[in-house]
């Protein structure tokens, strides 16, 4: 009785401690952090409302040779992994020993288990990937929405389809003709080294490289270079990680101002790595997803266009992307091509 009677107490003492920090999640005002969707306050949905039928239409144009370019990496493990995150494969084959096939045609199969987190290789980041605080996407006091298994509000089913005019940005071509490359030793090829700042003065350059205005539902992808190291995993998985080339929170800003749905990039963040402001924790994430409702793509594939836009002369194509409708995921891989 008598430890029953310390352990009542010892709960009751902790209860004002827990009244006290409660209120501070579940009063949170956030429409004081982070701003409202422009498609209304009931908009899931995010920057993608921005792909309709004429976007779409105007954006098939872009087909000329129809020529696909792969821009989706290979999902296998070994490949450089942000923080904890994790991939497994395992190969389960069924009925292959003599003897064990089914029926009199002697059939045999195989499937596969894939552990993995969603946020891995060549991936999308949703409206419920990144808040400030409890707020989300469209001012969400998000802890609401959370259970055990999956989000109950801005998960990736709500994404419209991405049938929209893809631009590649070739930072790497930019800075080589600014005459401010600068390099990281470990990349075979040139590319921009970990904490170079792409302003909104670089974008705009690589655009007029290629004589490209952005329009309303476009999604920018940036070539900086740094998906040679992600190519040499695991040897260089160490520097990958260790920082990357981004763009800047002006830049942000602006590619928000000109109503793209999405921005991707050849990094594990699209954003500058160290931050140009070292206290704060990805401001272009926060920029870009809560207060804009625009979508993030990182560990993009973005050689191999780039170099077909310095053959071709052209850097706009039809973007052909999968996402799954994946309810309450907060992100998942996805495959990727432009189409010329």
């Amino acid at each position: 009785m008598r430890v029953a009677t310390v352990a009542a107490r010892a709960a009751l003492s902790v209860l004002p401690l827990l009244l006290s920090i409660a209120p501070g999640f579940a009063q949170t005002d956030c429409k004081q952090v982070i701003a409202p969707s422009p498609f209304g306050p009931d908009d899931q949905t995010g920057a993608t409302n921005r792909i309709t039928p004429a976007v779409t239409k105007a954006a098939a144009a872009e087909i000329q040779t129809g020529t696909a370019t792969p821009m989706a990496f290979n999902l296998v493990d070994g490949v450089p992994l942000f923080g904890t995150r994790f991939t497994k494969t395992i190969l389960t084959a069924v009925s292959t020993m003599p003897g064990a096939e089914f029926g009199k045609n002697k059939m045999s199969y195989m499937e596969d288990t894939y552990l993995s987190q969603s946020h891995v290789g060549t991936h999308i980041d949703g409206m419920g990937h990144i808040g400030v605080l409890d707020c989300y996407y469209n001012q969400t006091p998000m802890g609401k929405y959370v259970t055990q298994n999956y989000l109950k509000r801005l998960g990736l089913e709500n994404i419209k389809t991405l049938a929209t005019r893809g631009v590649i940005i070739d930072a790497v071509k930019v800075f080589q003709q600014a005459n401010k490359l600068k390099t990281n030793s470990a990349c075979r090829n040139p590319c921009l080294d970990a904490g170079t700042v792409i302003s909104e003065a670089d974008l705009q350059a690589g655009l007029k490289m290629y004589n490209v205005t952005l329009r309303e539902g476009d999604a920018v992808f940036i070539n900086t270079g740094w998906n040679d190291l992600f190519q040499q995993y695991p040897a260089q998985n160490a520097v990958y990680n260790g920082g990357e080339p981004g763009i800047s929170k002006s830049a942000a800003q602006w590619l928000a101002s000109q109503k793209v749905v999405a921005v991707g990039a050849d990094t594990w963040a699209v954003e500058v790595v160290p931050h140009e402001d070292t206290t704060e924790a990805f401001p272009v994430h926060v920029i870009l997803l809560p207060n804009n409702g625009i979508h993030i793509i990182e560990n993009v594939r973005t050689d191999l266009i780039a170099a077909a836009a310095a053959q071709s002369g052209r850097a706009t194509f039809f973007l052909n992307m999968t996402v799954p409708k994946a309810v309450g995921a907060t992100g998942t891989f996805v495959n990727i091509e432009a189409i010329q």
